[in-house]
């Protein structure tokens, strides 16, 4: 169970489950709003910019965000062969897909986020992130996702991005092995889905375990785990698992990778292929 508290001028999250905390000296309060499905708040951070609180768990800052963004969206995308459709389901603050729209190739970006406020508190107190919200390839959707993904046609999507909150209450769905079919059912052949994975020390033998196993269950024929670093999240550490429709994520294009100009601050081809290879404690974890 996560709780977080404000004492005087700290925020602190605490992760009772693994006896661990993070903790970031606050100025000021700068949002707080409950709205249909979650409580947001931001704050103003002496050293890590404003942050956003949902649920009492720690989203994103200003300081350390890129690494998040940019781990979710470009190692799936140069998975693919030629993304053009891309759909993002979550993603509220918009990051994700500001990474996306820097690819020339994609199309189309459609992002599902079950709550509008997030991204109006991202407007307000984030605005790098929404920057490209008004590009014409991108469509935003304020709608439960799981509903969306039934409704959409077979294999109309190349890659599926699922930007969601940890594993509990609105994005519990997101993480079951049923939601995985439906997302397979989207994808088109050679199409490459990812999910961010929680914490690679504290989750390897359960949550990104799992969901693993249910990728493989729901017909993916490959997965592939990628850490990196993300010092607001538990542990300071993060990851994002991709599964592939007919193609194989473990493998990338790294040639375009190498050459592309995605004005990134940590992505590159080669933290892509160093990301790709595990520790030893995360295989033998991941070993049926």
């Amino acid at each position: 169970m996560m709780t977080q508290s404000l004492d005087t001028s700290w925020f602190t999250e605490v992760f009772d489950s693994q006896g661990s905390a993070f903790s970031l000296k606050v100025s000021e309060k700068l949002l707080d709003v409950t709205s249909a499905y979650q409580h947001l708040e931001v704050y103003a951070t002496e050293t890590y910019g404003n942050l956003m609180v949902l649920d009492g768990c720690v989203m994103l800052s200003d300081r350390d965000n890129f690494l998040y963004h940019e781990m979710i969206a470009h190692p799936a995308l140069f998975a693919h062969a030629a993304p053009k459709r891309v759909v993002i389901i979550g993603g509220g603050d918009c990051g994700t897909l500001r990474e996306v729209l820097k690819h020339p190739g994609v199309e189309h970006v459609t992002q599902i986020d079950i709550d509008e406020e997030v991204t109006r508190a991202a407007e307000r107190f984030f605005p790098a992130l929404t920057e490209s919200n008004g590009d014409p390839r991108a469509e935003l959707k304020f709608a439960d996702g799981v509903k969306w993904v039934d409704e959409a046609d077979d294999a109309s999507v190349d890659v599926v991005i699922i930007d969601s909150t940890d594993p509990v209450g609105p994005a519990e769905g997101l993480f079951k092995v049923d939601f995985l079919k439906r997302c397979h059912r989207l994808l088109a052949e050679g199409g490459v889905m990812v999910q961010q994975s929680e914490s690679p020390l504290y989750h390897s033998g359960s949550i990104i375990r799992e969901l693993r196993r249910d990728m493989r269950a729901a017909g993916f024929e490959s997965v592939a785990t990628l850490p990196f670093p993300q010092p607001v999240y538990p542990s300071g550490w993060w990851s994002v698992t991709l599964a592939g429709k007919g193609t194989d994520v473990g493998r990338f294009r790294e040639d375009d990778a190498a050459i592309g100009d995605m004005a990134c601050d940590y992505y590159t081809a080669d933290a892509h292929r160093g990301a790709l290879a595990l520790p030893p404690f995360m295989r033998r974890a991941f070993e049926d």
